[in-house]
């Protein structure tokens, strides 16, 4: 379905199909948030509980990286051929995801396949609400990241205000802070299979509120590329790590028998921050 509802993006032009342009994006969208829930669903039943955040890790780089080549590869692509020929290619990379689905193996079954909807939908839902610590696990998840949701949507406005230019930030951000936090990831999940998930979530976490507050450092050193390079890596280096903690603590919270909806629930929580924050934290 990704497939072809992105590759008929190559065939139409918004001036004159905008409409149809929509409906596109809406399926691109939901067919998107589908598959997220499946490969979620997939990597909680397929790894034991020591190996989630790990797991969580290379899932998150990964997602990283694609997103890196979809939007840089594809501006650069989009500046030789035109957009039309670009959606064909991004379509074309789905080719990865549908080659990797037949090679993987299907998780063992830990219970019968559900049948209807109560058993699909209502069921896991109520078996979450089942749990003694369900409130305090959603509370958990709307707060663990506010304070660096908050800090993320002020960053570029920040750094032009300390006298940084747009080229300087652009060039600091792709140079160091991708790497830091793909190495962040890499790192946060290693340190999750000696120490475990929860203590790393109070030691990643922590690390990442210091990083946050060395922004600080800045109105101290001026327009200093050195500073704004450490400042970076630090604030992104602790964001892999932490992330890995979050997502993996994500996948524990649900029941194997309903990983896919319990899930999916979980991680709709999670951006609830970013969508309410967004216009506050300006």
């Amino acid at each position: 379905a990704l497939v072809l509802t992105i590759a008929s993006m190559a065939l139409l032009d918004p001036n004159r199909d905008l409409l149809v342009v929509a409906v596109l994006c809406l399926l691109i969208a939901f067919c998107s948030a589908s598959q997220d829930t499946v490969i979620n669903a997939y990597r909680r039943e397929s790894l034991a509980d020591d190996e989630q955040g790990f797991g969580a890790s290379l899932y998150v780089n990964g997602y990283r990286a694609a997103m890196l080549v979809v939007s840089g590869g594809g501006l650069i692509l989009v500046h030789f051929v035109g957009f039309h020929e670009v959606y064909l290619v991004m379509a074309a990379f789905m080719g990865v995801g549908i080659a990797t689905t037949f090679i993987a193996s299907e998780p063992a079954l830990t219970s019968p396949l559900p049948h209807g909807f109560r058993e699909s939908v209502v069921e896991p839902f109520l078996s979450y609400l089942r749990r003694p610590d369900a409130v305090w696990v959603l509370v958990f998840l709307l707060l663990y990241k506010v304070g660096d949701l908050v800090a993320s949507n002020m960053t570029i406005p920040f750094y032009l205000e300390m006298g940084y230019s747009n080229l300087t930030i652009g060039m600091v951000v792709k140079a160091f802070g991708f790497w830091a936090i793909i190495g962040g990831g890499l790192l946060g999940g290693t340190l999750i299979l000696r120490i475990g998930t929860f203590r790393a979530l109070f030691w990643f976490g922590l690390l990442q509120a210091c990083a946050t507050a060395s922004f600080a450092l800045l109105t101290l050193t001026g327009p200093s590329i050195g500073w704004l390079a450490f400042v970076i890596s630090a604030e992104n280096l602790t964001l892999g790590m932490s992330t890995a903690a979050f997502v993996g603590f994500m996948a524990l919270m649900t029941d194997r028998r309903f990983t896919a909806t319990q899930y999916a629930l979980l991680s709709s929580l999670m951006g609830v921050p970013r969508v309410i924050l967004s216009a506050p934290s300006g």
